[in-house]
């Protein structure tokens, strides 16, 4: 079975997609395309529908995504379906995405790439962990007004494969910087609009960082 077409990738902006069922086990299909993205690098999966049937759980495994949806759905294999996803959430989950990644190229630009040890960004909130020694919210006037003027710049973003065969993506913006990341991505670093951080501590040097738009 081929790994399905992940068109969130070319078109993070497209909502709605016809595309066909290649495999059916139970309440768990695969598609040929897709534009609901399945949890991976701490980005929450989307909320969306199969033929108007939620899926309960998307599921990234190698190059294939396993939507699970309810048991009643009838469908098979080659059917055409509709997919739709909540885009008021997918656009929430982009501009946090990315707010995120520019704080954490900030904090490895500026403060000796501390070690990251955790990450996750919802619909709500981004957040980032790190070892550190001190309080960090220390460097969070620092933070802020670098990502700021990041914005303010509306500067285009760069989304793209560096090896296509493997699925291997990145993330640019000229003059800034160039990162690993298959999330997807919003065009403009505007987009975001105005951010704000606040610290949390998790234990001994180790320090979060929480991301909200407002």
């Amino acid at each position: 079975m081929d790994p399905v077409k992940k068109v969130f990738w070319e078109d993070p902006y497209r909502t709605e997609l016809v595309t066909t069922v290649t495999s059916v086990a139970d309440n768990v299909i695969t598609l040929k395309e897709t534009i609901v993205y399945a949890f991976s690098g701490g980005q929450q999966s989307d909320v969306g529908t199969i033929n108007n049937f939620p899926i309960l759980e998307a599921k990234k495994l190698g190059k294939q995504i396993f939507y699970t949806i309810e048991e009643n759905h009838h469908l098979n294999v080659g059917d055409t379906v509709v997919l739709k996803i909540d885009w008021a959430k997918r656009y929430k989950i982009m501009r946090l995405h990315f707010a995120a990644e520019i704080i954490l190229e900030l904090v490895n630009q500026n403060f000796n790439q501390p070690q990251k040890i955790g990450a996750n960004i919802t619909s709500e909130k981004a957040r980032i962990d790190f070892i550190w020694e001190n309080n960090i919210s220390e460097i969070f006037p620092f933070l802020e007004q670098k990502a700021k003027e990041l914005i303010a710049a509306d500067l285009p973003i760069i989304s793209a494969f560096s090896n296509e065969a493997d699925e291997v993506r990145y993330w640019g913006i000229e003059g800034f910087g160039k990162v690993p990341c298959g999330g997807t991505h919003i065009r403009r670093t505007s987009e975001i609009g105005a951010l704000k951080l606040k610290r949390s501590r998790q234990g001994h040097n180790k320090e979060r960082i929480e991301i909200y738009l407002v």
